[in-house]
């Protein structure tokens, strides 16, 4: 890397992809930062006032310094400047901004007593509390290993992060002096490669298996990654032989890790895995008024339930929805209305849209699931394996994007004939072979989610 510049491109990428981080909050209050310079192990970073520094470093500074700390592979300070002093906002107005829109520390706070239960999470947030509960002295837990590992799974935004931050920080409520760990696997993964690049294995080993408590959010990231996986079985067998916890989460069951090592998903199964589900129309109002109540946001019941009809599927989105209502109150100076709540409603579905499929997508995903490159997809190689990817190729394009033969052929510089023939090849090869199908599903199912 040339520059801290570039440092800071890797880390925006890392806040960008993290599990709690929205889409608006990221753009709101991350991609904004400028960088200015890494001294002495403390980063500068330069924001527009100081109503958004105290934002940041409220709400988003450990990720940011996890960021960097995935980036640089040692731990940084981080402080953060104000751009310009003479030109920002006065203290009024910044007083007024954050009188309305309020301190989101609370209302960011994962916790249980946060987490709204319904019907379809009450399974998980019982497991997580008996989880957090066995580290609690003042409570008489069976500590039997039933609950190691505690494996959460569901869809994205439905809460599984939530939870896992919320046993963080009930057991270091009791436990202040626990070696406890929280990551996702592809900082995983990005750690694992970056120990074997700078051959300082031996540490790593040492920061993961010698962990009280390992929780790795989206472990479904490891799944098809030889090197992750080899040691990640060995760090998983190290903590869990000592009789420590782990608790995993991820979208789909482990069962239906297809890419994941049988070695690994059999010890997924030793525990208990339990799913959350999309919350129904009852659990959305109760997150909304809570999200709303946390932020100092009074909503009215119609404005809630319009809230919890619209938004149906995604925590995250519910409650970016109502932050989005408090910042357009907050610089409008006005109460929420319908027309506001419908304005905010429209830009979070419009923000929250899957990425466009292109066809470049397809093929690198393609290729990633077959180990090939998406130039050899694209060449007139005949390797089997090769082969078979193309084929997988032309399936999925016609089923994603509904293409004709003959685009497909110009994108991939084959004729017409040729791509029927490799279509009909490989619907034939996916009646026969199921585990091929769930793998091509996988692939067409990421492609529409993302």
């Amino acid at each position: 890397m040339e520059s801290f510049g570039d440092v800071f491109e890797l880390v925006k990428s890392f806040c960008r992809n993290y599990p709690t981080i929205s889409d608006i909050g990221f753009n709101k209050w991350i991609n904004v930062l400028e960088p200015y310079k890494l001294e002495n192990n403390v980063a500068y970073l330069y924001a527009e006032n100081e109503f958004a520094r105290k934002t940041v470093l409220d709400n988003y500074g450990d990720i940011i310094k996890e960021g960097f700390y995935n980036t640089l592979g040692f731990e940084v300070e981080l402080n953060i400047l104000i751009k310009d002093e003479e030109e920002k906002e006065d203290d009024e107005a910044i007083k007024r901004i954050t009188d309305i829109y309020g301190d989101n520390s609370e209302a960011d706070a994962l916790t249980f007593e946060n987490f709204v239960k319904g019907k379809s999470n009450e399974l998980a947030l019982a497991f997580s509390i008996a989880v957090a509960d066995k580290y609690n002295k003042n409570k008489n837990v069976d500590s039997s290993s039933i609950f190691n590992p505690l494996f959460i799974y569901g869809d994205s935004g439905l809460g599984k992060t939530h939870l896992m931050k919320a046993i963080v920080h009930e057991i270091k409520k009791n436990n202040p002096n626990m070696n406890i760990i929280y990551t996702t696997g592809e900082s995983f993964t990005n750690e694992i490669v970056k120990a074997i690049q700078n051959n300082s294995t031996i540490e790593f080993h040492e920061k993961y298996r010698n962990a009280d408590i390992l929780l790795v959010d989206d472990v479904q990231f490891i799944a098809g990654k030889e090197a992750t996986q080899e040691e990640f079985f060995h760090t998983f067998n190290d903590i869990y032989n000592a009789g420590n916890q782990i608790v995993l989460t991820s979208d789909i069951a482990p069962s239906r890790m297809s890419r994941l090592e049988e070695r690994i998903r059999s010890r997924f199964l030793k525990g208990v895995p339990v799913d959350i589900q999309s919350p129904d129309f009852e659990t959305r109002m109760a997150i909304v008024k809570r999200k709303a109540e946390l932020v100092g946001l009074q909503l009215s019941d119609p404005i809630a339930r319009l809230i919890a009809e619209k938004i149906k599927t995604n925590i995250r989105h519910l409650e970016g929805t109502v932050n989005l209502i408090k910042a357009i109150a907050a610089y409008t100076n006005e109460q929420p209305t319908m027309a506001m709540t419908q304005r905010a409603i429209r830009e979070m579905m419009v923000e929250n849209q899957p990425a466009e499929i292109t066809v470049d997508r397809v093929i690198s995903d393609v290729a990633a699931m077959f180990k090939v490159s998406p130039e050899e997809i694209r060449s007139t190689n005949r390797r089997a394996n090769v082969s078979l990817a193309r084929k997988i190729t032309i399936y999925v394009l016609k089923q994603v994007k509904n293409m004709t033969y003959q685009e497909i052929g110009d994108e991939l510089g084959k004729n017409h004939s040729t791509m029927t023939l490799h279509y009909q090849d490989a619907c034939n090869m996916l009646k026969e072979n199921a585990q091929l199908k769930e793998n091509v599903n996988e692939i067409i199912n990421n492609l529409k989610e993302k």
